[in-house]
């Protein structure tokens, strides 16, 4: 089994010259053909200028757009992976379960829950090392965004997109999204100490599934960390400056049920702290994390890379060799070689 990817990917920027080149070719193809119709007749003209050529002309600029096309991909530094190797370290697994009901976009935490979210666990991710991380989104409905995994650019790349366009349905389903995030965890890591849930809300839910869901977490030995957003009493949902009203014309008020996940943090062996504008919250987890026993890892990777690269530049170079001898007229000691015409004398 191998992978193709790109060691330099940014290059490949520069394939946008390609159609560049074909254009100009066409704009100065019909800029010469409009100039030739103000000297005189097209016709009479294009007799006297026999060695002339437009096929000529589009090969050449053809094969120029390829070989720009070949040296670029060569420029990118194409590779090929063909050696699987498992590699073991020691971390934990940590699934970020986190809340992306409408409510998140309250501004009432600077610059909005979501956004402030977003930042906590950028910052998270960015000081992992040896750890596994996934990505739960929930809001009434329950989704995976990034099974458990130690590539850090891509769990960057996906808390980019947190956000409650990736469910529909909205609300607070707190029991579905901890049993949604207990798939999540690898099965490499089970019967240990090193699994851990950080399950992020603002929104309050009274179901008594989510309490039966953190009692499962605790038979299968994960921890659950809660992060509360918002505050008991509730505060009106104001998004982009504007009070949001039910449909009878009231404003909307955003809950905390902080009961419910001081339960779930305590039946867990987890902790729960409350989000703040001076503090999200995460230290005190942190601190609970660096406490939690670390497991071996075991990590699938590609660990050779072939370059790639010289077979597209030798290839881009012979086409640019080929444009280069091509003439863009006729050849004139070919001129009169008509090898496909009949001669009927």
């Amino acid at each position: 089994m191998s992978i193709f990817s790109f060691a330099s990917p940014e290059w490949l920027w520069l394939l946008l010259l390609v159609p560049a080149i074909l254009l100009l070719n066409w704009v100065m193809i019909v800029f010469r053909q409009h100039k030739l119709r103000r000297m005189g007749n097209p016709t009479t003209l294009e007799r006297l200028m026999p060695d002339y050529s437009k096929a000529r002309s589009w090969i050449k600029s053809s094969l120029l757009a390829a070989s720009v096309a070949l040296i670029v991909v060569a420029m990118a530094r194409p590779q090929t992976g063909s050696k699987l190797s498992s590699r073991e370290r020691k971390g934990r697994e940590i699934v970020l379960v986190v809340d992306v009901s409408n409510s998140m976009l309250a501004e009432d935490v600077e610059p909005s829950r979501m956004e402030r979210t977003r930042y906590a666990i950028t910052q998270l991710v960015e000081d992992m090392e040896d750890d596994g991380v996934g990505i739960v989104a929930f809001a009434d409905e329950s989704e995976v965004v990034l099974p458990v995994t130690s590539d850090y650019t891509m769990a960057l790349a996906k808390v980019k997109r947190l956000s409650p366009l990736l469910i529909r349905a909205q609300g607070t389903d707190l029991g579905e999204a901890i049993e949604t995030a207990l798939l999540s965890f690898s099965s490499s890591t089970h019967n240990t100490k090193s699994r851990v849930m950080i399950l992020i809300t603002d929104g309050e839910d009274h179901d008594e599934r989510a309490l039966e869901a953190a009692k499962r977490a605790k038979e299968q030995g994960i921890i659950v960390c809660c992060i509360g957003i918002g505050t008991p009493e509730g505060k009106p949902l104001k998004v982009d400056g504007v009070h949001i009203e039910d449909d009878e014309g009231k404003m909307v008020l955003t809950k905390l049920n902080e009961e419910l996940l001081q339960q779930i943090a305590e039946t867990t062996e987890g902790i729960y702290t409350r989000s703040h504008n001076e503090d999200f919250g995460l230290e005190g987890i942190i601190e609970r994390l660096n406490e939690i026993e670390e497991a071996q890892l075991m990590e699938v990777v590609f660990e050779e890379y072939d370059e790639q690269y010289q077979w597209f530049l030798g290839a881009g170079l012979l086409l640019l060799v080929v444009e280069m001898l091509l003439l863009s007229r006729r050849n004139p000691l070919l001129r009169n070689v008509k090898l496909f015409e009949r001669n009927d004398k």
